[in-house]
C-alpha cells in the first residue's frame, strides 16, 4: 500500500526494510535506516533510482534504531550504547568497526522503551533514552527518561533534559540549530490525557524538567498536593497516545528537483505511530507549520488538534486494521520526504508533482 497524500503530491514504496525505525539521509541521497534488530541498512540513491537495501553495518547491540550524521560520522543509538562509524559520502559499507562512545541504560535492565534516538546539532550529539516503565520513580539508572548531551567522541555526557518519559522523536531543526523532542506520555491517566508533546529542548536554559511522572501538559499534577511550578511546558501538543516516533524539519529555503510548496517550508513533519489501546488513533504523518522554532499556532490546552494537520494517512481502516505504522522520517537533498514503517517494512518516498 501507499499512503494517502494531498493531491499535489505522489507517494511510492521504494524499498522494504524489516522493522524499520529512524532514518538519516546523506548529502548524495543515500538513505540510512535504523531497525529494531542489529542491522543498519542503506538504500543507495533513494532520491533518484533507488537500489535494493543493503546492510551497512551490524552491531552487537539491538535495537539499533537511532541514526544520524555529524562531524564525519554516522552515529547509531542502540539499546545499551551510542556508537559512531567514520563516514564519507558514498560509503555503502562501514569502513571501520562501530566504536561505542557512550553507555546508556547502565543498569543493564530494560523492561520498557528500549530504543535510543540520536541527533546532532551545534557540534554536540544528543541521545534520548526512554523510561524503564510507565510511571515509576526512582528510575533504574540516571540515563533513563532523559535527553543526554555529549561531545562528538562521547565525552562529557550529561543530562540536557530530565523527567521526559520517552523522547523518541528526536530531531534537529536545521533551520535554527535547535534539537526538538517528540515525547510519548504516560498511560493510566484520565481519558484523553496527557497530551503528547513536541518541544525544542535546547531553547530552555539549564536542564529543563518535563515533569514526568508527576506533572504534565500545562503544569497539571497527576494528583493533589504536587507542585508543578518548575515543569517545562511544551510549545506543541498532540492528542494523547498518538505516540510520536520520528520528526523532520523541512528546509526554510529548499532547493532541488522536488521541492514542496512554500507553505511547507520551515515546518515540521512528525510521524505518529497510533495508539496501542482504545480509542485507536490512526498512524499518520502530521505537519506542524513553523516560523523558526515557533509554531504558527500556539498551544490550545482545550484542543490538542489545533496546531497540526494530517499530511499522510490511510494506514488504518474504519475497523481499526492497520497496513503500516510510520516511524522514521527524513527530508532528502532534492526535497523529497522519506517515511519508514515498522509494521510492513515499507520505505515511502513522497514528492511534489511537477
Amino acid at each position: 500500500m501507499t499512503p494517502t497524500v494531498p493531491p499535489q503530491f505522489s507517494a511510492v514504496v521504494i524499498a522494504h526494510v524489516e522493522r524499520a525505525r529512524e532514518l538519516a539521509i546523506a548529502p548524495n541521497g543515500d538513505l540510512f535506516v535504523g531497525t529494531q534488530g542489529q542491522a543498519i541498512y542503506v538504500i543507495p540513491h533513494a532520491d533518484g533510482a533507488p537500489q535494493a537495501p543493503r546492510v551497512f553495518v551490524r552491531l552487537s547491540d539491538a535495537p539499533a534504531a537511532g541514526v544520524t550524521f555529524g562531524d564525519g560520522y554516522l552515529y547509531v543509538g542502540a539499546q545499551f550504547g551510542v556508537y559512531r562509524i567514520p563516514y564519507r559520502t558514498g560509503d555503502l559499507t562501514a569502513r571501520e568497526k562501530p566504536q561505542k562512545i557512550a553507555s546508556v541504560r547502565t543498569s543493564g535492565g530494560s523492561r520498557d522503551h528500549d530504543t535510543t534516538s540520536v541527533a546532532f546539532a551545534g557540534g554536540h550529539l544528543y541521545a534520548s533514552v526512554g523510561s524503564s516503565c510507565n510511571n515509576c520513580d526512582p528510575e533504574l539508572d540516571p540515563t533513563r527518561a532523559t535527553v543526554q548531551e555529549m561531545n562528538p567522541d562521547g565525552s562529557g555526557m550529561h543530562a540536557r533534559a530530565v523527567h521526559i518519559r520517552n523522547a523518541i522523536a528526536l530531531a534537529t531543526n536545521e533551520n535554527t540549530g535547535t534539537v526538538w523532542a517528540g515525547v510519548a506520555g504516560q498511560d493510566e491517566l484520565p481519558e484523553g490525557h496527557p497530551y503528547e508533546i513536541f518541544d525544542p529542548v535546547l531553547l530552555h536554559q539549564g536542564t529543563p524538567d518535563y515533569g514526568w511522572p508527576y506533572c504534565n501538559e500545562d503544569r497539571v499534577p497527576v494528583r493533589p498536593g504536587i507542585n508543578c511550578t518548575d515543569q517545562t511546558v511544551a510549545r506543541v501538543v498532540f492528542p494523547a497516545y498518538v505516540t510520536p516516533i520520528g520528526a523532520a524539519f523541512y528546509p526554510a529555503h529548499p532547493h532541488g528537483a522536488h521541492v514542496f510548496p512554500q507553505r511547507y517550508w520551515g515546518g515540521a513533519f512528525v510521524t505518529v505511530h497510533g495508539s496501542w489501546h482504545q480509542p485507536l488513533s490512526p498512524p499518520e504523518v502530521v505537519f506542524v507549520p513553523m516560523k523558526g522554532d515557533d509554531p504558527v499556532r500556539s498551544v490550545n490546552w482545550r484542543n490538542p488538534d489545533a496546531q497540526w494537520s494530517t499530511f499522510a494517512g490511510g494506514f488504518q481502516n474504519a475497523g481499526g486494521d492497520r497496513s503500516a505504522r510510520p516511524t522514521g522520517i527524513a527530508v532528502g537533498p532534492q526535497g523529497d520526504l522519506f517515511v519508514a514503517d515498522d509494521q510492513s517494512g515499507s520505505i515511502f518516498r513522497v514528492r511534489a508533482k511537477s
